[in-house]
């Protein structure tokens, strides 16, 4: 019987690799959703934290479950001895990129090892940790490279204000938080591009959260190629790798090409 000949489409170009009920662009119309709200309305009015639960969890929080998830993200944030000094080994000339791949990595390894696929309490506990440090990694790093002492996170603070507090170790102006925090909702999830697409191969061999957020990292390799927006904004903040990576252990879709589950 005659093997049917596969068509060859070098990169899978135009070649929907995934459905999802997560995110949506149509870069032609302008449109970009998150669970099926408009960016534009997330970005008026909402918050990064709010954005990062209807990611991770599907729809948007009650005020009690948006509370309590911003007390676990300020619980997170904050960095062990050991990692601390993780961090300032690396080298200062080092790009950001390289230093949160690693330092993600590294983080991963004083946690404790989990079954990614059953254990779902313990999933959610690294996803969460995971979005709360890197901020914490970022800040980190660059404080170093300048030769500066590392400042720890406020728990007061939301996680843009906190990103600029550990960076400058002073409060920042409502103007400039609230513009880093659209900014990252912003970026917080663009379907199937390269950072998404190598997570799900990652995810797939059913690694934890953080090599999966590092290979992700990864992908935006600096030397590579001229750096994007996401990929610029990722250098100063790290790759919002982070609500893109759990629906691949949970078994749902993911992320596509034009291509839109509900």
């Amino acid at each position: 019987m005659p093997v049917e000949q596969k068509d060859f489409v070098p990169g899978l170009a135009g070649i929907p690799a995934a459905e999802s009920a997560i995110s949506f662009i149509d870069g032609q119309a302008g449109v970009l959703e998150y669970r099926g709200h408009r960016i534009e309305v997330l970005a008026e009015k909402s918050n990064y934290e709010e954005v990062v639960w209807l990611l991770l969890y599907g729809r948007l929080p009650k005020r009690d479950e948006l509370d309590a998830f911003r007390s676990r993200l300020a619980e997170q944030r904050k960095l062990s001895p050991k990692m601390i000094e993780i961090i300032r080994a690396l080298p200062r000339d080092g790009h950001p990129m390289d230093a949160l791949q690693v330092s993600l990595a590294a983080a991963g390894m004083s946690r404790p090892r989990f079954d990614v696929v059953k254990d779902d309490a313990a999933r959610d506990e690294a996803l969460v940790h995971a979005v709360a440090v890197t901020g914490t990694l970022i800040a980190a790093f660059e404080r170093f490279r300048r030769g500066l002492d590392y400042v720890e996170p406020d728990p007061s603070l939301t996680t843009a204000e906190n990103f600029l507090y550990m960076l400058d170790g002073e409060a920042p102006n409502a103007q400039s938080a609230h513009i880093l925090d659209v900014a990252l909702i912003l970026h917080a999830d663009h379907t199937m591009n390269a950072s998404t697409f190598a997570a799900r191969v990652v995810a797939s061999t059913e690694a934890d959260p953080y090599t999966v957020c590092s290979s992700a990292v990864g992908s935006w390799d600096p030397r590579s190629r001229r750096p994007s927006g996401r990929a610029q904004i990722a250098s100063s903040w790290g790759v919002v790798a982070w609500p893109r990576s759990p629906n691949c252990w949970c078994g749902t879709g993911r992320s596509e090409w034009g291509t839109r589950s509900t």
